[in-house]
């Protein structure tokens, strides 16, 4: 049940997969009416000026409309204090003119850049043929066949609309087909938004194992007792809860690479072992890893093959798409015609497979086939990664990088991250102000994450690094 891991070497040449940005107008306002930006830190720390940026009045106009109308003025994620106008390659702008290199891309999806000439072709060419169905359409085949091709527990594929539908569905399936209703999940594991996601992905005290802990108000209490915890990278606990709790659970669901955490070496393979052995479903949440880490996701790279995943970002090229994928035993439950009346298990959704996300899809998938693309989009983050690394040893500086090339973090700490408990221990507001003061120089992520793209270049690497050299020393000079 398991393939054998494909690494990505060390280097090789890079494939010519972006056009060069042309030249963009900086300021499309009245340069009289600029006003300096503070970036959005902490309330217990003094602002940070962002001295090599400006904010419009236009700007400054939408973000109090999005006071008056979403609230905290925001879509949810991140970022409320600024409005983005635009994407291209490796970079942003907002409103105001300002450009960004980004390495929040989307909170991921545009791992080939903003606005691929291959992609907007793509999008371009289905946009006049209709928009969508609720039906089937070539491209939403065409995309199912190649994720079938590339993914080792793909028989078949159900699309949705967004990972946290895409894992809600890979859990019901797995209850389902075993007639169990209790979930494992790992402590820190991120799969969306559901309720039964939606425990112990961020406790703030976090309980005794197993005991779920609900992180947000709002979650059916009786939730709490169908979702069992263990820690991340824990094999042994793992092992040994799930033997407990066999005849309980339905399946063991987790993120194959935790947030920014590696598996430790055997603890997915005692994963596979053990939920083979109780006849237990194995879910990989592949949201992230998918098409990232490798062209078949973390199954591929690190070596071992659940019996269900869910997958996104990446396969809707930048447009609303997900799906879940798995091995025909499981799959079958989709199919009315395959099972008796009470294992089929209906899923609807509007825009599931529209044809416009699977011809982005499609072509974000094609160019991730192109020679070397996975060598460059690894050489792009082993850059920033030893560059990082470099600067806080040349400074003093208490942090490490922890994560994957194509995805990483910085954490303020000397101690190793091995899990959520560990990862919890890092300096977060010192992190926060890294944060602010890269963006005040040009660098856009987000709170928790670099994503690292195809359309990144060597001079924004270079550039990169220029900026976090001149962040950790204002953050020094903060001490």
């Amino acid at each position: 049940m398991t393939i054998a891991p494909s690494r990505v070497p060390a280097m090789s040449p890079a494939p010519k997969i972006f056009a060069k940005p042309t030249p963009r107008n900086r300021y499309l306002f009245n340069p009289a009416q600029r006003r300096p930006i503070l970036a959005a830190r902490p309330d217990t720390m003094e602002d940070i000026p962002m001295d090599t940026q400006i904010q419009s009045d236009a700007e400054a106009e939408l973000m109090e409309k999005a006071r008056a109308v979403l609230p905290a003025g925001g879509f949810g994620n991140l970022a409320f204090d600024v409005v983005m106008r635009e994407g291209l390659g490796g970079h942003i702008w907002d409103v105001s003119g300002n450009e960004y290199i980004d390495f929040l891309l989307g909170s991921g999806p545009m791992l080939i850049g903003h606005c691929h000439p291959d992609v907007m072709a793509a999008v371009n060419e289905q946009l006049p043929r209709g928009t969508t169905f609720f039906a089937n359409n070539e491209h939403g085949i065409l995309l199912a066949e190649e994720i079938v091709k590339a993914v080792a527990c793909a028989d078949k594929v159900r699309f949705t609309s967004s990972g946290s539908e895409a894992t809600f569905y890979a859990m019901r399936v797995a209850r389902t087909h075993h007639k169990r209703d209790k979930i494992l999940k790992f402590e820190g594991g991120f799969h969306g938004m559901s309720d039964y996601a939606l425990m112990s992905m961020a406790p703030a005290r976090p309980g005794n194992f197993p005991q779920s802990v609900p992180d947000t108000p709002g979650i059916p209490a009786n939730v709490r007792d169908n979702v069992l915890i263990a820690p991340f990278n824990d094999a042994d606990t793992a092992a040994s809860l799930i033997r407990a709790h066999k005849d309980e659970l339905a399946a063991v669901i987790v993120e194959p690479f935790q947030r920014l955490i590696k598996p430790q070496p055997g603890f997915l393979e005692t994963l596979r072992e053990v939920t083979l052995e109780c006849n237990i479903a194995l879910i990989f949440d592949e949201v992230v890893t998918g098409f990232r880490l490798a062209y078949g996701g973390a199954q591929e790279y690190y070596g071992v093959v659940p019996d269900l995943c869910a997958l996104g970002k990446v396969i809707g090229g930048g447009f609303p798409l997900a799906a879940v994928a798995g091995c025909d035993e499981y799959m079958a439950h989709f199919n009315k015609a395959a099972v008796d009346q009470d294992a089929y298990m209906t899923q609807i959704g509007t825009l599931s497979g529209n044809p416009v996300a699977a011809a982005a899809g499609l072509a974000t998938l094609k160019v991730l086939r192109q020679p070397g693309a996975y060598e460059r989009l690894f050489a792009n983050g082993r850059a920033l990664m030893d560059g990082l690394s470099a600067l806080f040893a040349k400074t003093g500086t208490q942090a490490m990088v922890v994560g994957e090339p194509p995805l990483f973090d910085v954490f303020f700490t000397d101690k190793p991250i091995v899990d959520y408990r560990t990862m919890i221990q890092g300096d977060r507001d010192r992190l926060l102000r890294f944060n602010a003061l890269i963006r005040a120089r040009g660098v856009f992520k987000g709170d928790s994450k670099f994503y690292v793209s195809l359309a990144h270049t060597d001079a924004d690497i270079a550039q990169s690094l220029d900026a976090f050299a001149s962040a950790l020393d204002a953050l020094h000079a903060m001490a």
